[in-house]
């Protein structure tokens, strides 16, 4: 295992947060509570398109790819497509690293 130092204020900080002593484990709580807010973001962001939309990216990307889209090169739809692809991409690689954690 490799050995990582951290300073006292941020080793008061975790130990404060998770209610944990033990580095590696509050570091593995504070982890895992990280990746549950950044999957709650990003659960929130896809919703808002959703509701936008009608529709879930898979079927929108479809409409997209043929030119069922009304306007679909206007500034605010081509941003959200961008960004909705994005939300679900990150949707993706979140709950991966959240089967990854022990």
């Amino acid at each position: 295992m490799n050995q990582v130092t951290i300073s006292k204020p941020v080793y008061r900080v975790l130990s404060s947060l998770t209610g944990e002593n033990r580095v590696e484990i509050a570091l593995e709580l504070a982890t895992r509570d990280l990746l549950r807010l950044k999957l709650k973001e990003v659960e929130d962001k896809i919703q808002s398109f959703e509701k936008r939309y009608q529709q879930k990216f898979p079927e929108f990307k479809q409409a997209w790819d043929n030119d069922k889209i009304a306007s679909k090169h206007s500034y605010e739809i081509e941003r959200d497509y961008w960004e909705w692809e994005a939300a679900v991409a990150d949707d993706a690689k979140l709950r991966q690293f959240m089967d990854e954690l022990p």
